[in-house]
C-alpha cells in the first residue's frame, strides 16, 4: 500500500518480517478500501516519486546531519560552561537556559529525522542514534515517539486515529465539523468559546513538563521498552551530576521546569502551525496523497525558518515523502506544487507569523461554532 512504501526505506527487509503474517491477496473484483480514491492523482504522484528517486532526493547527506548534531552538542556544553564560569546569578542562569533550550529543540528536530530513517541509509544506524538523541539528550523514549508519530503520519487530522489531536474534545474543540457536532450533543468539557485565549497558558508551555513527561515513561513501562528506559535514565543522571553540582535543589528544579516549558512552547507552536488550521474530521478513507494534502500546509522558506522549524515548514513535502532527508525538501517542493496545481488542489504556504496566528484564529472559529451549536434550541 501507499503508506507502506512511504514509511519504509528497506522494503525487502520489512517484507521478510511481514511474510509470515500474509493470509492472501485481495481479489481483483473486490471493492477498494478507499472508495473515493483519486486514481489520476495517485498515478501522477507515483510518477513523481519515481522521478524523486532517480534524482537521488531520498539519499541523505551525512555531513548535513553531522554538523547539525555538532551544533546541538556545542550548545549543550555551552549551557553548562556559562554556569560553571560565570556563576549562578540571574544573567548566567538565563543565558544557560537559552543555550540549553535551543539545544533541546534542535535535538527534537534531529530525533524526528532519525525516527523517519532519513539520516542513514541503514535502518539500524538510524535506530541507534535515535536512542542516543531522543533518550539520552532529551530524556524521552524513542519507541514511544515512533509509536505515536507513525499513527499521526498514517492518518493526519483524522479524529480517533491521529494521536496528535487527542486534545479534542477534553481540552480543545478542533475542526469545524467536529465542533458543531460537539455543540449539538451539548457536550462541554471546557469553555471552548475562550479556548483561543487559554491556549497560550495551557498547551504550549505545559505539554512537555506535564503530559509528555508522564506519558513517555508510562508507555515505556507498560510496553516494556527496557532499553529505552535505561537510556532515558542516563539523561536524568547526567543532568543531576552536571547541574546539581552548580545549583541548589530549588534552583535545579526551577531550571529543569523552565527548560521544559520553553522547549514545549517552541515545539508546540511549530508542530501545530501545519495541522490545526487544516481540515480535521473523522477518517473518510481518502487515498494516501489526498489525506496528506488536506491535513498539511507549508511555511515560507528562509534560512531562519528552516533552522527554527527543523524544516517542518516543508510539512507538505515531509508528509508525502516521510523518509526524505529534510535538506532536499526545497528541491522537491516545486514539483509537488505543480502536482497540486494540475489537480486543482490548494497548496498552502504562509509566512511564519501568519501560520502562528492561524492556530489561534482556527481555535477561535472552532470555539464560536461550538457555542452557536451548543446554544441553538
Amino acid at each position: 500500500q501507499d503508506a507502506f512504501v512511504a514509511f519504509h526505506v528497506d522494503k525487502v527487509l520489512v517484507s521478510k518480517y511481514l511474510k509470515p503474517l500474509q493470509i492472501g491477496e485481495l481479489a481483483a473484483d473486490q471493492p477498494s478500501v478507499e472508495p473515493t480514491k483519486n486514481a489520476r492523482l495517485l498515478e501522477d504522484f507515483w510518477e513523481l516519486r519515481a522521478t524523486v528517486t532517480k534524482m537521488g532526493l531520498l539519499q541523505p547527506k551525512q555531513l548535513f546531519f553531522f554538523l547539525h548534531l555538532a551544533h546541538i552538542l556545542l550548545l549543550d556544553a555551552a549551557a553548562w560552561l556559562i554556569l560553571s564560569y560565570f556563576g549562578t546569578s540571574l544573567l548566567p542562569f538565563i543565558a544557560s537556559l537559552v543555550m540549553l533550550t535551543i539545544s533541546q529543540v534542535q535535538a527534537s528536530w534531529l530525533q524526528h529525522d532519525l525516527g523517519h530513517l532519513s539520516v542513514f541509509r541503514k535502518t539500524k544506524w538510524n535506530h541507534l542514534l535515535h536512542k542516543f538523541v531522543m533518550c539520552h539528550l532529551l530524556g524521552a523514549s524513542a519507541k514511544w515517539w515512533t509509536l505515536l508519530h507513525s499513527q499521526h503520519h498514517a492518518k493526519p487530522n483524522c479524529f480517533q486515529k491521529d494521536p496528535d489531536i487527542d486534545m479534542h474534545p477534553f481540552l480543545f474543540t478542533l475542526g469545524k465539523k467536529l465542533s458543531v457536532e460537539l455543540g449539538i450533543k451539548k457536550k462541554k468539557y471546557m469553555p471552548y468559546n475562550h479556548q483561543h485565549k487559554y491556549f497560550f497558558i495551557t498547551l504550549p508551555p505545559l505539554l512537555f513538563p506535564t503530559y509528555f513527561n508522564y506519558h513517555t515513561f508510562y508507555i515505556a513501562f507498560t510496553k516494556r521498552y527496557w532499553v529505552d528506559l535505561a537510556w532515558m535514565l542516563t539523561f536524568y543522571i547526567r543532568f543531576l551530576i552536571i547541574y546539581g553540582s552548580l545549583l541548589d535543589i530549588k534552583s535545579l528544579l526551577a531550571y529543569y521546569f523552565i527548560l521544559r516549558m520553553l522547549t514545549s512552547s517552541w515545539f508546540v507552536w511549530v508542530s501545530q502551525m501545519n495541522h490545526i488550521p487544516m481540515d480535521i474530521y473523522y477518517d473518510r478513507n481518502l487515498d494516501w496523497v489526498s489525506t496528506q494534502l488536506q491535513a498539511t500546509c507549508n511555511v515560507e522558506q528562509s534560512l531562519f525558518n528552516d533552522w527554527f522549524t527543523g524544516h517542518l515548514n516543508f510539512q507538505i513535502e515531509h508528509h508525502l515523502f516521510p523518509t526524505m532527508p529534510r535538506h532536499n525538501y526545497w528541491k522537491v517542493a516545486p514539483l509537488v506544487k505543480s502536482l497540486c496545481a494540475k489537480h486543482g488542489i490548494e497548496y498552502q504556504c504562509k509566512p511564519l507569523l501568519t501560520a502562528f496566528a492561524d492556530i489561534v484564529l482556527s481555535l477561535k472559529n472552532s470555539g464560536e461554532l461550538w457555542l452557536d451549536a451548543y446554544l441553538h434550541k
